[in-house]
């Protein structure tokens, strides 16, 4: 299984095919060979859950039965042209799923991978879909947890994406080693309580956190490789 998260910037000028991208493209998806799960996304602007959308910045993450399969997506197909005519960016991110439990859309996108240990740079996305009358808590209390994480001890970059603004919402991380992200997610005494928040008053109708291993990058995205823009 090779899951892929692709993000797209388009020009200002370009910015109405971004959105008409959001429905012309799911009939092509829907058809696509070897592409098991996909969901079309927008970006927020600050890296994390971000209630400010970036009307420039737009992903597709996808799970694939093998590389071969994208590659032949990424260079044959009518979306790829779409790309290469209205972006100006296209950056992909190569994953290989090593944990994963939750649901996206009633379905286990990743399988149930559970590999324990990891080394080199770990992805971590945590999804969830709001609840509408617990929206207020949950947006109240991004800004504090987005400030964590962006100082944590080995975080490296993220990028928030969701399906649909406001309540449905995910971030895409990337920390240096595992231990930097069991250091954040369970010693982090501010980010701990959100969390024992979020149980307490069932922010989630549906939520799923996934662990990958990074495989590779192709692109650029806002002119740098943001994962390994020191190597």
């Amino acid at each position: 299984m090779l899951v892929t998260i692709t993000i797209l910037r388009y020009p200002k000028k370009y910015i109405p095919f971004a959105f008409l991208a959001m429905a012309v493209h799911r009939l092509p998806l829907f058809f696509t060979n070897g592409c098991s799960f996909w969901k079309l996304l927008g970006c927020g602007k600050n890296g994390t859950f971000d209630i400010n959308p970036d009307y420039q910045q737009w992903g597709l993450m996808a799970v694939w039965g093998s590389e071969t399969e994208f590659q032949k997506f990424k260079t044959k197909s009518f979306i790829a042209k779409w790309w290469n005519t209205f972006c100006e960016e296209k950056y992909s991110i190569y994953l290989e799923p090593t944990e994963s439990h939750g649901k996206w859309s009633g379905k286990e996108p990743f399988g149930n991978p559970k590999i324990k240990g990891q080394d080199g740079r770990v992805g971590i996305l945590t999804r969830a879909t709001i609840r509408p009358i617990k929206l207020k808590n949950f947006w109240k209390n991004v800004p504090k947890v987005a400030a964590i994480m962006g100082s944590s001890k080995g975080f490296i970059t993220s990028i928030g994406i969701g399906e649909a603004p406001f309540f449905m919402q995910a971030t895409f991380s990337v920390w240096d080693s595992l231990e930097d992200v069991k250091k954040f997610a369970y010693k982090d005494q501010e980010h701990a309580e959100v969390i024992k928040l979020t149980r307490q008053e069932n922010w989630y109708s549906e939520e799923l956190f996934a662990r990958f291993k990074i495989l590779k990058t192709e692109g650029k995205l806002n002119g740098v490789d943001p994962i390994f823009i020191n190597g």
